[in-house]
């Protein structure tokens, strides 16, 4: 079975409980859609939740987020290939496995693509480098990767895994009301705008707003696929 959930930061409880319910096994594949938080404070923290999450009965496929490092920075992380796209891993944490944005997942015979990244409305509250890191959007190498990989498959793909949603998406209700949206960043979603109006897809799933919400495509919310 394939499960979508929204950002974790770090608090895995829910996860837990929801894989003993299930009776979730390895062969079955959580996607965190961004903010997992497993790449965040660095040996030896980070390690501690990896050997935590390790002993969990299912495949995590994390999504990057705005609230973590990216997996590719980091000196103990390779690179290999999993159910048809690359993925970053380590070795002794077979089952822990991150997205490279503009890869393609084969899924329950679905072909979904990853494309993570956002911009953090507290990055002025945080610390460069340490709980804040300059990459959290997507790259104009990154861009070009994803639109040129789906120029290749003529725009049609079956599901997108983002972190951030298409600007057209964006659930204003969820805005916090102490911050000045005018000082927001939204060009990564000003992106995601132009590849919806651009693919041929049956649905797209994002976190980053940490709700439930379904809106004509784009789902906002745990779920089965």
């Amino acid at each position: 079975m394939i499960y979508l959930t929204r950002d974790t930061h770090r608090e895995f409880e829910r996860i837990e409980k929801f894989c003993a319910d299930a009776m979730t096994t390895k062969d079955d594949v959580l996607v965190i859609l961004g903010d997992a938080g497993i790449n965040f404070f660095g040996e030896p923290d980070d390690r501690e939740l990896k050997e935590q999450l390790q002993e969990s009965p299912v495949t995590l496929l994390c999504i990057h987020g705005n609230r973590e490092q990216r997996p590719e920075s980091i000196d103990t992380y390779e690179e290999t290939e999993w159910n048809g796209g690359i993925v970053y891993w380590e070795p002794e944490f077979p089952n822990l496995l991150f997205a490279k944005d503009g890869e393609f997942y084969e899924l329950e015979g679905r072909r979904c693509i990853a494309i993570g990244g956002a911009y953090s409305i507290d990055k002025f509250h945080r610390i460069a480098g340490v709980s804040w890191w300059p990459d959290e959007q997507p790259s104009e190498e990154i861009i070009a990767r994803v639109e040129t990989r789906l120029k290749a498959e003529k725009w049609k793909m079956d599901a997108v895994f983002s972190h951030t949603c298409p600007y057209k998406y964006i659930p204003r209700e969820a805005f916090l009301p102490n911050i000045r949206q005018h000082t927001v960043d939204t060009s990564t979603e000003e992106w995601l705008d132009s590849i919806e109006d651009r693919l041929d897809y049956s649905i797209w799933y994002c976190g980053h707003y940490h709700m439930y919400k379904l809106m004509a495509k784009c789902g906002f919310f745990t779920k089965i696929i």
